[in-house]
């Protein structure tokens, strides 16, 4: 199946691939025996691959990052497939379609995948009516944002309607404030703005029974001294981590023809063009904390190699999406095996 969704893709478009693929993994849940057969034929289980991480445990520390199951729908057919944790969304509390199609191209070149989809969701209910009767055991983390009519003033509201409404579905949060200028939406930049945002939600965390994780999510085009900031805002309040890093809006250094990238337009860059600052970026915020705060290392993750090194370089788990893309359903127990050797 997946061999004949990479031939199509140049013919059908990326984006029209990636939901027949979610199409036909919902329907592969729906077949008796069949997360099982899928298990047996892609996950890699050793104890040494196991991670306790802020409380939960990962029976591996591969995740599928955000983007890819954007409104909870296949997460159990994704843990089945070998992945320790699936991070969903990200989820805005009203459904809205992003910008307009086509928004998404592969750069087989680069070996990358340019999008400008602008936070597509189905929106909180949908997502809670996926979640809610939720048997598995992958761990599920939920990537939160706003809507994109929200104006900045209100979108502590937003990121806190999300927080609330799933608190009791999943198992962690990570809180999207990366920048991407090909979105042209509010992204918060300052202290002041972010720690709005976060504030809200550890308030309403400290009066619930169960704790959930939070974790900020940061971009690859930060600067240097913005990284430091995030990584301080981590250490000065009761957040619990951070996700560096999404795509990068610099399409610089690219080999594919400038005409197809004049052709194609803005948009986020994600796989090998972005592995080396993605590395660079979970190295500064692990020396900045002093190696204190967990750090979930995504960006560029095309390789078993190029796990290994994010883990060296200070992750305590990863997460993989374009490498999935190209790889294929064996990625992640390839990694696995690689860590084991």
């Amino acid at each position: 199946m997946f061999r004949l969704l990479s031939f199509l893709s140049p013919l059908l478009g990326a984006e029209r691939v990636h939901n027949w693929a979610v199409f036909l993994l919902r329907l592969l849940g729906r077949v008796p025996g069949a997360r099982w057969f899928m298990r047996k034929l892609y996950a890699v289980e050793d104890v040494s691959l196991e991670r306790d991480v802020f409380g939960i445990h990962f029976r591996n520390p591969i995740g599928m990052a955000a983007g890819f199951d954007r409104n909870g729908e296949i997460f159990s057919q994704l843990g089945a497939m070998g992945f320790g944790f699936v991070e969903i969304g990200t989820v805005t509390p009203e459904p809205q379609g992003g910008n307009p199609q086509p928004r998404v191209f592969r750069l087989d070149d680069d070996r990358a995948i340019m999008n400008r989809i602008g936070l597509s969701s189905k929106g909180l209910e949908y997502v809670v009516a996926s979640l809610r009767n939720h048997q598995g055991d992958v761990v599920i983390g939920c990537n939160i944002g706003k809507n994109s009519t929200t104006e900045p003033c209100d979108a502590p509201h937003d990121y806190l309607r999300v927080f609330r409404n799933l608190y009791q579905y999943v198992d962690y949060f990570s809180v999207n404030v990366s920048y991407n200028t090909s979105f042209k939406q509010y992204v918060p930049r300052t202290r002041e703005s972010i720690i709005s945002i976060l504030e809200p939600l550890f308030d309403f965390r400290r009066g619930q029974n169960q704790y959930r994780p939070i974790l900020l999510k940061i971009s690859p085009d930060l600067t240097d001294e913005d990284i430091d900031m995030m990584t301080d805002i981590m250490v000065d309040t009761p957040l619990d981590g951070i996700v560096a890093t999404n795509g990068t809006a610099r399409h610089t250094g690219l080999v594919t023809d400038p005409q197809t990238l004049k052709r194609y337009g803005s948009g986020a860059v994600s796989g090998q063009p972005l592995t080396k600052r993605s590395i660079e970026v979970v190295r500064r915020v692990y020396q900045r904390s002093n190696g204190t705060y967990p750090i979930i290392g995504v960006g560029g993750i095309m390789t078993p190699e190029d796990a290994k090194a994010m883990l060296d370089a200070g992750a305590t788990l990863v997460q993989v999406y374009t490498g999935f893309v190209y790889n294929g359903p064996s990625f992640v127990g390839n990694i696995c095996k690689h860590l084991l050797s």
